[in-house]
């Protein structure tokens, strides 16, 4: 039987759409919502019927009767931390989401309106590896005070598709394997996926690791004390300033890493160094996290945006590539990671989870 399979992603001005039959996507878009069109929407929760009904008149106009599709999948958002894999998603899923427990994002849109479609169709709905992804070995939760404990928040969706795919091209099965996967664009995460469990990662959404295009990454923590201190800024004024407005458009004035490479070329050397600076920082998390395996790793990947980037790839291969062969497989592929993942449980290769 052939699985047609709606696949919604959520982000904060847009909708990301596709159809997949089987694995062959047939069909896909990017709607875009203007800030006027989600003005009128006192949080974002209160778009769920607004991008639902959007959602439906694209299928409309593609000639996709919704009696088609055989199971919808949506963008996991911001829930308690969950082993990875598909969920399906049921009402308590939906009331944290809808409440905002763990946080108010686009992304939680994602399975509120896949489980309001599923629920008229009679179809099941699914997420696939949200953000919230969590198998930290015990010990990579440890920070040096007690009172802070270090969490798991990264790119699970992508790390763990590119991982799998990585596996496929060595021939042999993801869960036997010692991989660094490494997700490079807006902001940017290193993983430890030792035998299927990505267990480390550095928080890639507010302040470990590399700094990015947009984000701080680590820093010293005497200089963040008297920075915040000094300027008596506010905890939204800080976290604006750290995720947002930092990394590269804070030292050379843009996050578009093809508008600084440009510049690199007509021999900006400021952008040449900043940028080389952010793959210097990349390598270090590499060989950093690399000792979680002792050394032994069988891939390191790299993925997202930035791997489109030669200048950036080649940077970091010349510093990693001792450790071990370096694959590129750039993009996010976020859609296509949704409908495999929901896939894998409506033929039966794996159990979906229940939240």
């Amino acid at each position: 039987m052939d699985q047609i399979i709606l696949v919604i992603n959520p982000g904060s001005t847009s909708t990301k759409l596709a159809v997949f039959k089987n694995e062959v996507q047939t069909h896909a878009t990017s709607l875009h919502h203007s800030s006027d069109e989600l003005a009128r929407f006192a949080e974002i929760v209160d778009q769920k019927e607004y991008r639902e009904q959007v959602t439906e008149k694209w299928l409309e106009q593609e000639g996709i009767p919704m009696e088609s599709l055989t199971a919808i999948v949506g963008r996991g958002g911001l829930l308690a931390p969950i082993p990875g894999g598909t969920y399906r998603i049921n009402e308590t899923m939906v009331e944290v989401m809808a409440a905002g427990s763990y946080g108010k994002h686009a992304s939680n849109l994602g399975a509120l309106i896949a489980y309001g479609l599923s629920s008229r169709l009679g179809i099941p709905a699914f997420i696939v590896d949200p953000v919230v992804v969590d198998e930290l070995a015990p010990v990579a939760r440890i920070s040096g005070n007690p009172k802070i404990e270090r969490i798991s928040i990264f790119h699970a969706l992508n790390q763990r598709a590119n991982a799998k795919k990585a596996a496929e091209r060595l021939g042999r099965p993801y869960h036997e394997l010692n991989l660094i996967v490494a997700h490079l664009g807006g902001g940017i995460s290193v993983g430890a996926h030792m035998q299927g469990r990505i267990v480390d990662v550095n928080q890639a959404l507010s302040g470990e690791g590399p700094f990015s295009p947009e984000r701080v990454g680590s820093v010293p923590t005497d200089a963040l004390v008297h920075y915040f201190f000094d300027r008596g800024c506010t905890k939204a004024q800080l976290m604006r300033e750290l995720v947002g407005r930092s990394g590269l458009v804070a030292h050379v004035g843009t996050n578009d890493s093809r508008e600084i490479i440009a510049r690199m070329q007509d021999g900006d050397e400021k952008a040449a160094f900043y940028y080389e600076a952010m793959c210097y920082q990349i390598a270090k998390e590499i060989g950093r996290i690399s000792t979680v395996f002792c050394g032994i790793v069988d891939q390191i990947v790299l993925t997202g945006g930035l791997a489109y980037s030669n200048e950036l790839v080649e940077s970091v291969r010349e510093r990693v590539e001792f450790i071990a062969p370096v694959t590129v497989m750039p993009g996010e592929n976020e859609l296509e990671a949704l409908a495999f993942g929901a896939l894998a449980v409506l033929r039966g290769d794996e159990e979906a989870k229940e939240y």
